[in-house]
């Protein structure tokens, strides 16, 4: 039985949901109507498959127990009995089924929270699609995994062939003790004397690079305790002084408080078409996407008539995950702040910038801790965390200098076809999420010759994303046709 303590990153997901900020991820995919046997891919289908491939999904199986006055941050534990009749749910698109329709669709799912009394994740399959495809969108909670491990889910989900793969079960572990609400209580209580030795070691760490924690940075003092830090570290090092982060976001739609209602977009483009890019101006497909992303934005932007003067800020998710911790899900994540050269008019130039920006966000994030967003959130005692953290992102979006402008993500996927209970993958879609101050979320996957992008934002800031995702998509065909076009002597 699974007896595990959150850590304050997991626990971060939770504390930021208050009703209109969700902590849950999700991926969208459609599949062709058939499996490889000829069974039409229904809800039931998808639910035998859960089943079956259930004892190699442990967050599938994780439920959220609270310590008593919350004196610490929430165990998982095994539920005793997963309902995969309520955890896999069907709907059908009413017609015309097209690609508006599915995103309006997932936007009304991904604004409902997950049930905090059950394992904290849905399927949903959805039919009605114009081309007689099905759609499943998977939601998942941060809390329990996160990017890489939330492929991982995908892994045991999916296939390689039709036929699938044998279902090895894990060898059984002997069954652990389920503690009462008493045993809980003298964690917690113990915890809470562990803390103040545990808050001076997360401080040693975080205090000289708060100003590079997106959810603290814009709190006034928090860069002149940063850079105070530095300072007496390298006198106690003997080293020189370490330079903060100067980055600023201004103030765009996007950095307010966000509702409780989402607006979806997805699309794709030719993988093939981005790697040319990328070749003939030697640099990453990353900072090809990240060059597509400010381009996009600043057209739209503009035509909205509110371009920013200088350059938006962009919050990148970085794995720390090491080898030894595949499996072992929860979340091994930090962030890296990079600008997104959207004041630049010229398609190429703003290539070049997006490149040099993204190199320079690596130089700094080489230099912070890997445990940089958890030594952060433990400077809070969890008797305090979760309301502390929900109301600062609540309010300080409102009151606060923007920390970022973006969430901005891209995700290597498989180059080969995948397949659901023998079911073709034919697209998948990231559906990620967005949180007050920072209502706008573009997320990129890769899956067979394509580049899959998805777009969540919140609905009372923009309403219709489909424009956004255009200007993204026609950034590509704007340095496509670049690459032939005679060089200035």
């Amino acid at each position: 039985m699974t007896f595990r303590k959150l850590t304050s990153l997991d626990a971060q997901f939770l504390a930021m949901e208050d009703g209109r900020a969700h902590g849950h991820v999700s991926v969208l995919s459609t599949y062709a109507p058939y499996t490889a046997d000829g069974r039409r891919l229904t809800a039931e289908v998808i639910r035998d498959l859960v089943a079956e491939r259930l004892p190699l999904l442990p967050p599938f199986r994780w439920r959220l127990v609270r310590v008593p006055f919350d004196l610490d941050h929430p165990y998982w534990v095994d539920a005793d009995d997963v309902d995969v009749t309520y955890h896999v749910q069907e709907s059908a698109l009413r017609a015309p089924g097209d690609d508006r329709r599915l995103a309006d669709h997932v936007a009304e799912i991904i604004a409902r929270p997950l049930d905090r009394s059950r394992p904290l994740w849905e399927i949903h399959v959805i039919s009605g699609l114009a081309d007689d495809s099905v759609a499943l969108l998977i939601k998942m909670h941060h809390a329990a995994v996160d990017g890489v491990s939330g492929a991982e889910v995908l892994r045991v989900l999916l296939d390689d062939t039709a036929e699938g793969q044998p279902v090895v079960a894990p060898h059984s572990v002997e069954p652990q003790h389920r503690p009462s609400q008493a045993e809980l209580l003298g964690r917690g209580l113990t915890n809470m004397c562990r803390y103040p030795a545990r808050s001076i070691r997360a401080a040693v760490r975080a205090l000289p690079h708060l100003d590079e924690v997106p959810t603290l940075r814009g709190v006034p003092g928090v860069s002149t305790v940063a850079r105070h830090s530095r300072s007496a570290k390298a006198i106690l090092e003997r080293t020189n002084t370490a330079e903060g982060t100067d980055l600023v976001a201004p103030r765009t739609r996007f950095q307010t408080a966000i509702s409780p209602r989402r607006s979806v977009a997805f699309g794709s483009v030719s993988l093939a078409e981005v790697r040319a890019v990328k070749d003939h101006f030697g640099c990453s497909i990353n900072d090809v996407v990240m060059a597509m992303c400010a381009s996009g934005l600043r057209s739209w932007l503009a035509d909205e008539g509110e371009l920013p003067d200088g350059p938006l800020l962009s919050f990148v998710p970085v794995s720390v995950r090491t080898p030894e911790q595949t499996g072992t899900f929860g979340n091994r994540v930090t962030v890296m702040m990079a600008e997104l050269p959207t004041d630049e008019a010229d398609p190429v130039e703003r290539l070049h910038r997006a490149q040099a920006t993204m190199t320079a966000a690596k130089l700094r994030h080489q230099a912070l801790p890997a445990s940089l967003l958890e030594d952060a959130n433990d400077l809070i005692p969890p008797a305090l965390f979760a309301r502390a953290t929900g109301t600062a992102l609540r309010h300080g979006a409102a009151f606060l200098q923007p920390a970022v402008n973006a969430a901005i993500s891209n995700v290597p996927g498989s180059p080969t076809t995948l397949y659901c209970a023998g079911a073709e993958q034919l697209s998948q879609f990231p559906i990620s999420g967005v949180l007050h101050g920072v209502g706008l979320n573009i997320t990129v996957f890769s899956y067979r010759k394509e580049l899959s992008i998805g777009i969540v934002v919140d609905r009372d800031q923009l309403d219709d994303p489909w424009p956004l995702l255009d200007a993204v998509r026609d950034a590509l065909t704007d340095l496509t046709a670049a690459i032939s076009r005679p060089t200035s002597a």
